[in-house]
């Protein structure tokens, strides 16, 4: 290919047994393809979901792009984003000649995602009525959980950041999986603070079976406490400012600039808890599950399992 081929843009996702998070993550990158219609734009998935990251390179390549840029669709660098999808990309530049991939970062902590969540917690403030305060209100922030503590510590830096700038009563954050507390134990050791008004926020980017897990639980907290009032604000999706993050993220890395943050990575130093991680090789743990197919291709078989790769 001659040195004007079209800049291509490859968007990598976790992946999900879950259509719908499937189909939000495929949105993401229409929207993307739609804002920079010169541009050569495609999905990979990790696991779980096809396309997978290896088709999603094939099918720029075969639309003539040399040169692609890969950003990870995660809101945090954990595990996945450190060492995961890095393995996968560079074992796949070493397969295809002629083929330069620049891997970029995550979205990270950063003012337009908090923004973006403020909208959201906004929108769901709106169920309150007129008499709403928020400096009586608990704001609950769940985030996905990782085994990487930089990671879950940055979910509550984004609790603490919306609590301050937004005048909660008092916020608390939880997780889904992985790491505690856990949601129901979130809502079960918040309760005690006495807060009459509750909104439960999924700090996430898709749907999912996690964040339907989320909405369940606090359903249920809501039925077992009907004195108070419980409001689930919508989760993050594909709301304008975390495109322009994204936009940020792919120039940076097109610029050079976009660096992953490894002053708190459990790979490169002493951190506690996970001293054993240092230097370990980046190698991907998915082999097992990639492409393994969403809910659609495994409903008739995948009842009882829904948790299994969370704990």
């Amino acid at each position: 290919m001659t040195q004007d081929s079209k800049p291509a843009l490859l968007v990598v996702g976790h992946g999900s047994r879950d259509v719908e998070a499937i189909e939000e993550f495929q949105q993401l990158t229409r929207h993307l393809q739609k804002r920079y219609p010169e541009r050569l734009c495609a999905t990979g998935f990790l696991e779980f979901a096809r396309p997978l990251i290896s088709d999603g390179i094939e099918v720029l390549r075969s639309q003539g792009a040399t040169k692609i840029t890969a950003i990870p669709g995660m809101l945090m660098a954990a595990g996945h984003a450190k060492n995961d999808i890095p393995s996968e990309l560079n074992t796949l530049q070493s397969e295809l000649d002629g083929i330069e991939i620049t891997y970029g970062t995550d979205l990270g902590v950063h003012p337009k995602m908090i923004q973006a969540a403020q909208a959201r917690i906004e929108e769901a403030e709106k169920s309150f009525g007129d008499d709403y305060q928020r400096q009586d209100t608990l704001l609950v922030v769940i985030g996905r959980g990782a085994s990487d503590a930089d990671a879950n510590s940055n979910i509550s830096k984004i609790t603490r950041i919306l609590e301050e700038g937004m005048g909660f009563g008092w916020a608390v954050t939880g997780y889904s999986g992985v790491t505690t507390p856990l949601v129901e134990d979130t809502l079960a050791r918040s309760h005690r603070l006495g807060f009459k008004q509750v909104i439960v926020f999924p700090y996430f980017l898709f749907t999912g079976r996690l964040v339907k897990m989320i909405y369940r639980v606090a359903d249920e907290y809501q039925q077992q406490h009907p004195e108070i009032n419980v409001v689930k604000a919508p989760y993050l999706n594909d709301h304008p400012l975390v495109l322009e993050t994204f936009i940020e993220r792919m120039e940076e890395t097109e610029k050079g600039s976009g660096n992953m943050n490894c002053q708190m990575c459990q790979y490169r130093v002493q951190i506690i808890g996970s001293e054993q991680k240092v230097g370990l090789p980046q190698e991907g743990h998915h082999h097992h599950v990639r492409g393994a197919g969403t809910d659609e291709d495994h409903h008739h078989h995948d009842h009882g399992h829904h948790h299994g790769h969370d704990h």
